[in-house]
């Protein structure tokens, strides 16, 4: 079996199309406008760039980053096809070895929910390391809540005349585990199929917020997608600057 996004790379952000990226990327724009990030940005996680070439668009010097290499390509793709200037590179966000530093760096759409919640202080110092004093942190997790309620021990589907996705999912103490099928259609009209699995972790939200303050970052606010309440959420935003 695949790693996860070998093969969904191509896919993701077609598949989906229904979670209103430039809403989400406004949401982005509006928040760091009203926090006085300066222009300079990374996004950790980046997949294939969806927030990277809007925040590009709106006047952000982005650089993308994340660590399957099936995703930045499909994001370098991307940003030619677009016009967006986007620097894309391939790191480990538990580590980042990179010596430059950024006025803000975002994490959406569950970038850490792919890390164990051992290296997640780790991963909170390597970002902050990469930031400018008083800079801005911005990182989301799918919340516990939509982990064991939601995807947990549940199966999804979707199926479109070009692919079929499928995800079957286990919950284990500490994660959930999911095994991700997808046929896609060749130009003869048969499909071919791909397997890969993927693992999110399940992180409260008192042991990031922990994590974060340890890392040295000051915690501003946590709120729901786009802004709304927390209770029930299925994704939880920890908006940051570095002390």
């Amino acid at each position: 079996m695949s790693q996860a996004y070998d093969h969904l790379s191509d896919w993701f952000e077609y598949l989906n199309d229904d979670c209103d990226y430039p809403a989400w990327s406004q949401y982005f724009c509006t928040g760091l406008a009203a926090l006085g990030a300066g222009r300079r940005g990374m996004e950790l996680g980046c997949g294939s760039g969806a927030f990277c070439r809007a925040l590009s668009k709106a006047g952000y010097e982005m650089t993308g980053v994340d660590r399957s290499l099936p995703m930045l390509a499909k994001a370098e793709r991307l940003a030619r096809e677009e016009g967006a200037k986007v620097r894309y590179l391939q790191a480990d966000a538990v580590r980042l070895s990179m010596r430059e530093k950024f006025d803000f760096i975002l994490a959406p759409n569950d970038c850490y929910n792919y890390i164990m919640p051992q290296k997640l202080p780790a991963a909170f110092r390597a970002a902050a390391a990469r930031l400018e004093r008083g800079g801005i942190f911005w990182a989301d997790v799918s919340s516990a809540y939509k982990l064991r309620n939601k995807i947990a021990n549940n199966m999804f589907a979707d199926d479109r005349d070009d692919v079929t996705y499928l995800a079957f999912s286990r919950l284990f103490p500490d994660r959930v585990e999911m095994d991700v099928t997808l046929f896609v259609r060749r130009e003869d009209g048969t499909f071919r199929r791909f397997d890969e699995q993927h693992i999110q972790y399940i992180h409260e939200e008192d042991a990031v917020v922990s994590a974060l303050e340890g890392a040295g970052l000051t915690v501003l606010r946590t709120e729901g997608h786009l802004g709304a309440e927390k209770e029930g959420s299925d994704r939880l935003n920890f908006i940051c600057r570095k002390r």
